[in-house]
């Protein structure tokens, strides 16, 4: 038995692993109507010789995949369909292009399967498109049911595409583009606080950008593991998946994402007890943000992050390690820079500031403050970040003011807003 050496170098130059090739031929035969039966073990028969002449369906999904002939991809016919006189030709060129001055077959390819699908960058483009419009969607809103389907609707189109690519890099590309659509309904449903529905998505998405290879989108959702144990109190597990974040290659290159890193680090040693691993993390933040350059390309869910992020990031950690005075500070410098069409990270620091305020015992103060976030959500549901906090501001307040006529005054509000939602 000798192996199919012409196959194996073909897959090798498209990139092609045995799965992916029976993959690609699977679905070029949906595409034209018939099941897709091709295995990994079909293909290694092709590929150690022990199928030396594959179907004619099969020979006509490689030629789509590939562009060549089924001998030039190695294949020899059984000898009784040789013949001697002429070198061989393919039956459906034979059948429908004769040349009548020649009387030779013309050799072109097979109209049975058609051309390879013209999947390619400008798809990509396009893709991604709509990923931009979606995280203007939740600049506004936040994270919602609507939000979710239609990232999962996104990646579900570039996951059908990708399977009709035969170009490894395209492939590869719309792979990417999946894991970013699927992070982006993680996030939708992390802000939500669904954690279940987050942490399954979450899976999904670091399985999608590892076949991508995209340390960028592996960044993104190791950062979202760190937010989803914070909202469910694991803050060890908080600081190991900030961990993780720092040590993907984006990072190495980009002190942009670097800096995010260690600010979410901070976040969850702050809330795990440690004040000085959570200033120093917080340091580093800064460090590498100010390295970072404003000009390079960056996906459009990173325009969350800056200056007025971190600062948001820093009244977090230091309200939860003692330092309510400066946690206030950071807060108001936070409101100060972020943009106004970022709704929701406005209505989080702004209660953030409320709860600085609160711990510093300025009641009334905080009240005003915190009330300020139901008129900036007017209009739309509170989500369910901004609503959890807001919930943490009640507690802490009847624990701090049980008795005063301004607490019992916001907890009236609160529950009228939550009654609306």
């Amino acid at each position: 038995m000798k192996e199919n050496e012409c196959l194996d170098s073909a897959m090798r130059e498209r990139g092609f692993k045995q799965h992916e090739l029976a993959g690609a031929v699977n679905a070029q035969l949906l595409k034209h109507g018939y099941e897709g039966t091709v295995s990994d073990r079909t293909v290694r028969n092709w590929v150690t010789g022990k199928t030396r002449w594959p179907h004619p369906r099969q020979r006509q999904a490689l030629n789509a995949v590939f562009g060549r002939t089924a001998e030039e991809l190695g294949f020899h016919p059984p000898a009784r369909r040789r013949r001697p006189s002429t070198p061989p030709e393919d039956p459906v060129d034979r059948r429908n292009f004769l040349a009548a001055a020649t009387g030779t077959a013309a050799s072109v390819t097979m109209p049975f399967m058609g051309a390879a699908p013209q999947v390619g960058t400008a798809d990509v483009i396009r893709l991604r498109s709509g990923l931009d419009a979606l995280m203007a969607l939740d600049d506004t809103r936040g994270g919602h049911e609507g939000l979710e389907r239609a990232a999962l609707a996104g990646a579900e189109d570039a996951l059908a595409k990708q399977k009709l690519s035969a170009t490894q890099r395209i492939r590869q590309r719309l792979f990417s583009v999946a894991a970013d659509y699927t992070a982006t309904a993680a996030w939708s449903a992390l802000d939500a606080r669904r954690g279940s529905r987050a942490q399954a998505l979450l899976g999904r998405a670091l399985y999608l950008a590892g076949m991508g290879r995209d340390p960028i989108v592996e960044m993104r959702v190791w950062n979202s593991y760190a937010m989803l144990a914070h909202q469910r109190g694991e803050y060890a597990d908080a600081v190991d998946s900030g961990l993780a974040a720092q040590s993907t290659g984006i990072t190495k290159r980009d002190p942009f994402f670097a800096s995010l890193a260690h600010a979410r680090t901070a976040v969850g040693h702050s809330h795990f007890g440690d004040r000085q691993a959570a200033l120093r993390s917080l340091g580093r933040a800064q460090d590498a943000l100010g390295k970072a350059s404003s000009h390079d390309p960056r996906p459009s869910w990173t325009a969350f992050y800056g200056q007025a992020e971190l600062a948001a990031m820093t009244s977090i950690v230091r309200d939860r390690v003692g330092d309510s005075a400066q946690a206030e500070a950071a807060s108001h410098l936070a409101l100060a820079s972020i943009p106004e069409q970022f709704r929701r990270n406005r209505a989080l620091a702004t209660t953030r500031l409320a709860l600085a305020q609160l711990h510093q015992r300025d009641v009334d103060q905080a009240c005003m403050t915190a009330a300020a976030v139901f008129e900036l959500m007017m209009g739309s549901p509170v989500p369910g970040r901004p609503r959890s906090l807001l919930g943490d501001f009640y507690r802490d307040l009847i624990t701090l003011a049980p008795d005063a006529v301004v607490a019992r005054e916001w907890g009236d509000r609160f529950r009228t807003e939550w009654s609306r939602a």
